[in-house]
């Protein structure tokens, strides 16, 4: 396994890497996640298709205000030099990067990873890639791959509040809505942690199994640590085309099928959920319009049912008029932090974050998702998701906040936006 430059140097060089693409003869009921060994395994996974690659041809890793630009010149270098022989030519064959960023300017640490071998399926069509430099050989071209063995489920587990319990949590909330009464801001997004604990090291394969086989509508990530199943597509860039789907409005499941249609009506309706997602709307679409010659942005929100929650949403679509210039990841920098995941005003928001939330996000909420040469790919939010260090497990959720936010019911959706990833750790 090779690393193409000093981690803390970002400018540094990567050799020329030898990227061959070739349709892969596998099973169409094989899940692609099934396939991941331990060696660093990276995916993007919804309904079936995606990504899945493992291994490390080429890493770097960046920080702070200029994180996405030094990430963004690397990549550009490396394609540059780049050889490749695609045979399939779909979205996310040939050379691709694999991405997850901080949600803050300092502290941070993010990173885009090229894998040494990458699978993806896109309908009838599944491909091998593989990712060397110098054209080493890693795989028989020839040869089949077969589904690992099952990981072993975590050992142990057990929870507890991260950097603030849930009373002193509320007060944050209180605090919140105090400052927005007073006019000092619209919506403020406001995070909070859950640590599980296990008596042995968790294979991370064994959440990304569960989140797959239980959230097939999301999209299933996991890079460098960070892995969770996001319902929110920050930025998808494809062909010219540019989509976001933007989440803000959140009620939590009841497992009645009758009372969950009642309560999505009363989403639909609800004023304080409505009013958020509007926020959050606005400021993609903001972001977005500098990029697009038209835009197409609906005038009311969908109800997304998922099996923990459902979420007001609203996709938004575009053409990019400056594809040429500007990839999918500086459309992510361009989006980020949305008020869906900071607030509004955004850099109100975003200040008031950081003086009361009480703890380090790290790579929550920030983008997290994958790019192809062309600047191509899919940058999610890093929602309904946690970092993953040997024995333990560090879960985030977070809520908007807005005029009329209740402490108490904020802390109930945060609760169940834990759901996905602590369900995730237990048994089959």
């Amino acid at each position: 396994m090779t690393s193409s430059a000093p981690t803390d140097d970002p400018s540094a060089t990567v050799g020329a890497l030898v990227v061959r693409t070739v349709r892969l003869d596998v099973d169409a009921t094989t899940a692609l996640v099934n396939l991941l060994p331990t060696d660093r395994p990276v995916t993007w996974l919804r309904r079936g298709e995606g990504l899945v690659g493992w291994g490390v041809a080429a890493e770097v890793r960046t920080g702070g205000s200029t994180r996405f630009a030094d990430a963004g010149k690397w990549w550009s270098e490396t394609t540059a030099r780049a050889v490749v022989r695609d045979e399939i030519n779909e979205p996310g064959s040939g050379l691709v990067c694999f991405g997850s960023f901080a949600f803050a300017d300092e502290p941070g640490d993010s990173v885009l990873v090229v894998p040494e071998i990458v699978v993806g399926r896109r309908g009838d069509t599944t491909w091998l890639t593989t990712i060397s430099q110098g054209g080493l050989e890693l795989l028989d071209q020839g040869s089949t791959i077969t589904p690992t063995d099952e990981p072993a489920a975590p050992v142990g587990v057990s929870f507890a509040d991260g950097a603030l319990d849930g009373e002193r949590w509320m007060s944050v909330v209180a605090d919140a809505v105090a400052r927005i009464s007073d006019g000092d801001l619209e919506k403020v997004v406001l995070a909070r942690d859950l640590v599980a604990t296990a008596t042995e090291p968790i294979d991370v394969r064994w959440p990304l199994r569960r989140l797959v086989e239980s959230y097939p509508m999301c999209w299933t990530f996991h890079v460098d640590g960070l892995f969770g199943a996001t319902p929110e597509m920050l930025v998808r860039r494809e062909r010219g085309l540019v989509t976001s789907r933007v989440l803000a409005g959140t009620i939590r499941r009841t497992g009645d099928d009758d009372r969950d249609l009642a309560l999505a009506a009363t989403l639909a309706r609800s004023s304080k959920d409505l009013e958020e997602h509007e926020y959050a709307v606005r400021s993609v679409a903001d972001a977005l319009d500098p990029h697009c010659s038209s835009m197409n942005v609906p005038e009311a929100p969908f109800v997304l049912h998922l099996p923990n929650v459902m979420h007001l949403a609203t996709d938004v679509a575009g053409v990019v008029h400056d594809a040429a210039t500007v990839s999918s990841l500086q459309l992510a920098e361009a989006l980020h932090p949305s008020a869906a995941v900071g607030g509004t005003p955004t850099p109100v928001a975003t200040a008031l974050i950081s003086q009361i939330e009480g703890m380090d996000r790290a790579r929550y909420a920030g983008p997290v998702g994958w790019m192809d040469a062309s600047g191509d790919g899919e940058w999610g939010i890093a929602l309904r998701s946690a970092v993953i260090d040997g024995a333990t497990v560090r879960l985030f959720a977070g809520c908007g906040i807005v005029a009329d936010s209740a402490p108490e019911a904020e802390l109930a959706e945060a609760q169940a936006k834990f759901v996905p990833v602590r369900d995730a750790l237990g048994p089959a």
